[in-house]
């Protein structure tokens, strides 16, 4: 297979670096060669980070070039415009529908309606309000188990894998929880037909 390239974008405490490794952990227990890289931005909470996977038959590097992304995860919106610039033209983002203002910036210097601005760029946004998801199960922690799922329904590794190595990433007495905020992340794509069909037909297209 072609070398298939995710970048997560997003903030300090946002649990970027969890994500990611559960991505990365998920593609090699099925079978493919894994190169994984963050870089922080700002050392406090709130500072900007981002994290690229790629996996395949063999990946030689770990950084994803400028405009060779399939797929972007953006935990915050704001980061999502930052780290564009590696998304190919036809990318996927998956985008958080969640404001994280700067540090000493005001409030109307934050960009407005930042889905729309990337479904003018001609990227497919898959935009879900994760948090609010998350609370409903009386959990905010567990919205990037959303994200995942949401992502799991992009990829074509087996759902068993995912179960299996979130359960052994999470906390113990939240392994339920976090399945089931997985779950529903799969289930807001598996139940939008038309939307799993343009994913499939950009997957699809790129292999």
């Amino acid at each position: 297979m072609s070398v298939t390239n995710i970048i997560l974008s997003g903030t300090g405490g946002q649990g970027i670096v969890l994500a990611s490794r559960i991505i990365a952990q998920v593609a090699f227990q099925s079978g493919y060669d894994v190169k994984e890289s963050e870089i922080h931005g700002m050392a406090q909470r709130g500072g900007s980070v981002v994290s690229h996977i790629r996996f395949g038959d063999k990946v030689f590097c770990p950084q994803i070039p400028s405009g060779d992304a399939h797929i972007m995860i953006a935990l915050e919106e704001l980061e999502a415009l930052r780290y564009l610039r590696f998304l190919k033209k036809d990318g996927i983002v998956i985008l958080n529908k969640k404001k994280i203002l700067p540090a000493m910036a005001e409030e109307k210097e934050y960009p407005q309606d930042v889905e729309n601005l990337l479904q003018q760029r001609g990227f497919l946004v898959i935009a879900v309000e994760a948090e609010k998801i998350a609370k409903q199960m009386e959990n905010p922690r567990i919205e990037n188990s959303v994200i995942l799922g949401i992502l799991s329904a992009l990829l074509s590794f087996n759902e068993e894998t995912w179960y299996d190595v979130i359960s052994k990433a999470v906390p113990p007495k939240t392994v339920e929880l976090n399945i089931k905020a997985f779950n529903e992340g799969r289930r807001l794509i598996k139940e939008n037909a038309i939307l799993e069909q343009r994913i499939r037909n950009i997957t699809e297209a790129k292999t």
